[in-house]
């Protein structure tokens, strides 16, 4: 009987040394996080990504891709940041940013997905949605801008509509930046204390941070109902904002196959020369005042 009991005890151990280390290996990806990327290893970690997204916005003009990027999450958690970063180095022609303002009243009138639409990727492009047609499952349904059926109707619209524009040829990626209360809070005082950031905050802004678990509670619902197959939802931890931005980036660049098109170095042709041709007096033109 002592035995059994031994042999229990030890079973019980196992199981709870087993626990500890599966718990161990979710706990230490947070406590990394955690820690501060110095500055010089971040900026050369994102000099080496933002060579790959030129590569990459190489072969997308080449290839004729049409590739779509949602970015999404609560105020302050860092999106804004991934897509400057993001945009920093590429041609606007190609690689293009949509932050569309409040529906006009004729927009409101419309088709919910319509003026989405217009803004999508045309062959040869990527467009980076600064927050998307989920809004209608974010502020919209946790400040009472749109009504019940219409907030069921998007839900249930929305895998739909995602699952046709992948089979017109859309490449969609879908990113949430996932941030703490306490960190978020941290942000918006850091914009309130800088004049400089200041005009990030709206009243909307501190209504949502008054309602962060009816935001919370919008937030699961929409990921039940649209984390699909075809368009996962993929959470950026974004508490450490150089690592949100490194691990984003790097991800996205794994999420399309690509080649390195980088076109060879080229010799500039000798300069035209300036024969019989006399430049206006320079008195002739109006100069900005060099001030600094």
């Amino acid at each position: 009987m002592n035995a059994t009991k031994s042999h229990k005890r030890s079973r019980s151990a196992d199981a709870s040394s087993a626990r500890d280390r599966t718990a161990a290996r979710f706990i230490e990806p947070q406590k990394k996080d955690a820690r501060k990327i110095k500055k010089k290893v971040y900026e050369c970690e994102l000099n080496k990504l933002q060579i790959e997204l030129v590569k990459l916005q190489e072969w997308i003009r080449h290839e004729g891709l049409r590739v779509l990027v949602l970015f999404e999450g609560r105020d302050a958690a860092g999106k804004g940041g991934v897509i400057k970063r993001i945009t920093q180095r590429l041609n606007p022609r190609i690689c293009r940013v949509a932050a569309l303002a409040t529906p006009t009243e004729r927009e409101r009138s419309q088709w919910y997905f319509q003026r989405y639409v217009a803004h999508l990727p045309a062959a040869g492009e990527m467009v980076l949605f600064d927050r998307s047609w989920y809004n209608r499952a974010g502020v919209e349904r946790v400040m009472g801008f749109c009504t019940e059926p219409e907030y069921r109707e998007f839900l249930r619209s929305c895998p739909e509509f995602e699952r046709m524009l992948i089979r017109s040829g859309i490449i969609l990626i879908k990113y949430w930046f996932s941030v703490s209360d306490e960190e978020q809070e941290q942000r918006f005082q850091a914009r309130i204390d800088d004049p400089v950031k200041r005009w990030k905050l709206s009243p909307m802004d501190m209504e949502s941070r008054a309602r962060w678990v009816e935001y919370s509670k919008a937030k699961d619902e929409m990921f039940q109902c649209t984390d699909i197959k075809q368009a996962p939802w993929y959470v950026v931890a974004a508490d450490n904002k150089r690592r949100a931005r490194l691990n984003c980036i790097h991800h996205l660049l794994s999420q399309i196959p690509y080649r390195d098109l980088t076109p060879e170095p080229i010799e500039l042709p000798p300069r035209q020369e300036e024969k019989g041709y006399v430049r206006p007096p320079i008195t002739d033109q109006t100069f900005v005042p060099e001030v600094y």
